[in-house]
């Protein structure tokens, strides 16, 4: 084989096969990352259910210990156990039982001896709330199945004094169509109740049969590919099991479709340069590289391709590819410059993006971003350390992207869940800002701007110098500009006013030095902070 044929092999297919082998890494990465986030978002789900179970557990538990003293159920109670075998007594006990069923809004109740044996229960049906004759499957607590009823069931003791006259029980019907991602309940490996639209309850069965035994699951059903999670719900031991499934095909098909379409594209094009580029330069490889590589060597210094003499080599091929070298290291510089200004435009349209969602806090970034550099110029900050606290400043408040608008623009005060939520801010401006290369060194003011001075800020209670610098300029700017720009709820406060607050908070809420020195800078020249809205 000649020398120039296996030039162009040892050119050409490794770089073939590498290029292929990182499109499909690159692509199973992707689809990897999307099924880790479906993953959790599964498991977030999951959790959530859980925690309203907890809290209609805790309701149910304040509801039955009511019922549980209610008088006329004891004294009913009292009278059937006297009387074991009277109509009239079991009559009574119903007719107590009815008469919470309506007044508490339960779907299912029922009284046992102290032995555990049933006694009398009422059911809720469409016709209203009736007697049942038999009380099937006595359970205190858990899941119930009762024909076709489901029942979340809870129980109390009836005592009298000292004396325990039985146990009432409660349920409320399990409705599997209140979750808002699809699930299946099972019941020792049978699907009972399920709120996938158009497949039957046999065929998700058939499905499950691979889950057996394991928490996390792929299955297929209907035509489509599920990623499932169970967890038991109710009573450990009864068998109940509550299955959370997650899409996987709506959500990886269009991501997969459009890598594929930019791969082959992307592939076709790379190849055919590689392929190109391979026979033009397995003429002369030897040589005319290691001239190349000499002169690549003061690249490692700067990190720019350095420029290169076309007509040093004179071998046509090589001046060619010198010259396609010098075009692409100045292509490379020019990228860089673009990037440089795209990231400053990213920065800006961010800020820009969340002003636009409140008419009454726009411009409230560049304003803080503005006064926040002012401050830090101030006691001497200058250079990196100033751009970092002009960007975060711009970015502090860009985790309410994620408040809902309803809360956001409320023109009302905010109740105490809402405040709940707006508190989140921080935390979720630093995920969002988390996995962007680069933007680690804003993370502080970002997540930490509302920590106060003595400890009792959030979202971590940092105190003193504990926080940044940068979060505790950007707090006492925040707050000035909040306090003195108008609200749905409130006219904005006059200078001397805001002023007047952050002395009386700080050493509380704020750095006391940072807020002399801000009153300082303000009180002296509130025009002068705009020259530093443009500080590199």
């Amino acid at each position: 084989m000649r020398f120039r044929t296996r030039a162009f092999l040892l050119c050409f297919l490794p770089f073939a096969i590498l290029l292929t082998g990182s499109f499909w890494t690159i692509r199973d990465l992707v689809q990897s990352n999307v099924r880790d986030g479906l993953r959790e978002s599964l498991r977030q789900n999951h959790e959530a259910i859980a925690r309203v179970s907890a809290r209609n557990d805790l309701q149910n538990s304040r509801f039955l210990r009511v019922a549980g003293e209610n008088a006329s159920l004891k004294a009913g109670l009292q009278l059937m156990l006297s009387n074991p075998a009277s109509t009239q007594a079991r009559g009574t006990v119903e007719d107590q039982l009815r008469e919470l069923c309506e007044q508490m809004g339960f779907d299912f109740l029922s009284v046992s001896n102290p032995s555990g044996a049933p006694l009398a229960a009422v059911m809720r049906t469409h016709a209203g709330v009736s007697a049942v004759p038999v009380v099937p499957g006595a359970r205190k607590q858990g899941l119930l199945t009762l024909g076709d009823a489901v029942y979340q069931i809870a129980s109390v003791p009836v005592d009298q004094g000292e004396e325990n006259l039985g146990t009432l029980s409660v349920g409320r019907s399990f409705d599997i169509a209140e979750f808002g991602t699809p699930a299946v309940l099972v019941h020792n490996g049978e699907v009972i109740r399920s709120n996938l639209p158009g497949i039957p309850a046999a065929e998700i069965g058939r499905a499950l049969t691979v889950c057996r035994g394991v928490a996390e699951c792929n299955i297929r059903a209907g035509g489509i590919s599920y990623l499932s999670l169970s967890s038991e719900i109710g009573t450990p031991g009864d068998g109940y099991v509550l299955r959370s499934l997650q899409d996987m095909d709506s959500a990886t098909a269009p991501l997969s479709r459009a890598l594929n379409r930019i791969f082959l594209i992307t592939l076709t094009g790379a190849l055919l340069g590689a392929l190109t580029f391979s026979l033009f330069s397995s003429r002369s490889i030897v040589q005319p590289l290691s001239a190349l590589i000499l002169n690549l060597r003061a690249s490692e210094d700067t990190g720019l391709l350095p420029e290169l003499r076309v007509n040093a080599s004179p071998i046509l091929e090589m001046r060619e590819l010198t010259s396609g070298f010098n075009r692409a290291a100045a292509a490379i510089l020019d990228g860089r410059r673009n990037l440089q200004r795209a990231y400053v435009g990213f920065i800006g349209a961010l800020a820009s993006a969340l002003d636009a969602r409140d008419p009454y806090t726009s411009g409230h970034s560049g304003r803080v971003s503005a006064l926040a550099c002012a401050t830090a110029a101030a006691i001497g900050v200058a250079g990196n350390a100033l751009e970092e606290i002009r960007v975060g400043g711009l970015l502090h408040d860009i985790g309410k992207i994620g408040v809902p608008d309803h809360i956001l623009q409320k023109p009302g005060r905010l109740t105490i869940e809402e405040f709940a939520v707006v508190k989140l801010h921080p935390v979720i401006g630093r995920k969002i800002l988390d996995g962007v290369k680069g933007f680690s060194v804003y993370l502080g003011a970002v997540e930490l701007h509302h920590e106060n001075w003595d400890g009792t800020g959030y979202p971590h209670g940092l105190a003193g110098e504990a926080v940044p610098l940068a979060a505790r300029i950007i707090h006492v700017v925040d707050a000035y500009d909040a306090m003195t720009t108008d609200r749905p709820y409130r006219q904005g406060m006059s200078h001397e006013e805001a002023i007047s607050i952050l002395r009386r908070y700080a050493g509380r809420q704020f750095d006391p030095g940072l807020v002399e020195v801000f009153v300082a800078l303000v009180s002296c020249d509130r025009s002068r902070a705009a020259e530093f809205v443009g500080v590199a």
